[in-house]
């Protein structure tokens, strides 16, 4: 079984093994996890912070983080959150808003969700709310009539991206809250793609655009 911090001094599997010259030659940076440092580090993170302790990598992504939330409605605990959690994670935005029930299938996130904040929201009414308050525009994402393909479309750099559940989409509470609706085109004969497909599609054009 795959386990995030290796307990032997063997090399794991992905990642790097322990800090090579033993502990005479370990960095003194506070970053730093000695438990790390000893075993090796087999989490799944870009090499700038491998051996980092998770509150450090953190703190370093707070400081670069994009200007763009996501939001998700989760009446039906859609197995795609998960998915959509490490694409904004990747893409660094700000903060992912799961909006309806609190729980959420953590497994596709990939333990994303440790650095990537994440804050609920009871229904649309606060989650709507909460963007008047912040003063940043809710952009839906669904190919409702009316729609604007998002190569048309304004995305800008301080929003929230909302998106719907796999199969039903946004809800009409939801539709309404937004301020503009916004579809990818498509060029085959499915009518939608995979709701966390359509998330990274999103994410990147904001960042392609922004970042």
């Amino acid at each position: 079984m795959h386990r995030e911090n290796p307990a032997d001094d063997a090399a794991p599997a992905h990642g790097v093994g322990p800090w090579p010259g033993g502990e005479a030659s370990w960095p003194g940076d506070e970053h730093y996890d000695p438990e790390l440092l000893a075993h090796g580090d087999a989490r799944n993170v870009v090499d700038r912070y491998r051996y980092w302790r998770m509150e450090a990598i953190v703190a370093d992504l707070d400081t670069r983080r994009h200007p763009f939330h996501v939001a998700i409605e989760n009446w039906q605990h859609d197995m795609n959150i998960g998915s959509i959690v490490r694409s904004a994670n990747a893409f660094l935005a700000d903060t992912v808003h799961i909006v309806g029930k609190r729980r959420w299938n953590r497994r596709g996130a990939m333990v994303t969700d440790r650095y990537q904040h994440v804050v609920h929201h009871p229904d649309i009414e606060s989650f709507a709310a909460w963007a008047q308050d912040e003063g940043i525009p809710i952009l839906a994402v669904d190919n409702t009539v009316g729609a604007l393909p998002v190569q048309e479309a304004d995305l800008p750099a301080r929003c929230v991206l909302l998106f719907g559940q796999e199969g039903p989409g946004l809800s009409p509470e939801a539709l309404d809250a937004a301020s503009a609706h916004i579809e990818i085109t498509q060029y085959g004969s499915t009518r939608s793609i995979n709701a966390g497909a359509a998330a990274a599609v999103i994410m990147y054009e904001w960042c392609r655009r922004h970042a």
